[in-house]
């Protein structure tokens, strides 16, 4: 009787490993902060997801920020638009998603914080499936696009 038992307990505290490793997961990197000046009224965060099933981000949220969004940007006829997605983004799986500057990304509404470079920015990120995932997104300046100069000539 005490084998059964010791057998019915490893097995029952093994199940609720092997369920936990079957639950979908969503890698976060690069996430960081654009700078933004002195009583912006707004702030970009980005990252990169890899889901391990196919998965949606749905929402994020933050202390640093009265409320956090994720949007989308696009140019029409030479103005730039930001919409929220209300939808979030898909994350299919096995394929990385980039949220970046001049497309989909992170919005922080009304800063609580100074978004200047090396302050950090504390995420959670909400997806349809996986467990939230909690970040710290460094706040940087960020990087200009290289000049490009013709060769050869001025």
């Amino acid at each position: 009787m005490k084998p059964f038992l010791a057998t019915l307990a490893v097995t029952a505290l093994a199940v609720p490993s092997l369920a936990a490793a079957a639950l979908p997961a969503v890698k976060v990197t690069d996430a960081w902060c654009r700078a933004a000046p002195k009583g912006a009224l707004a702030g970009g965060c980005y990252v990169t997801l890899t889901a391990s099933a196919d998965d949606r981000l749905v929402a994020v949220e933050t202390a640093a920020a009265g409320r956090a969004e994720i949007h989308t940007m696009s140019m029409d006829g030479g103005v730039m638009r930001m919409r929220q997605l209300a939808d979030g983004v898909a994350l299919p799986a096995g394929k990385p998603v980039a949220l970046k500057p001049g497309a989909e990304h992170l919005m922080l509404i009304g800063p609580k914080i100074a978004l200047t470079p090396g302050a950090k920015v504390a995420l959670t990120l909400r997806f349809k499936s996986a467990p939230p995932v909690t970040v710290t997104a460094p706040v940087k300046t960020a990087p200009t696009p290289a000049m490009s100069m013709p060769m050869g000539g001025h």
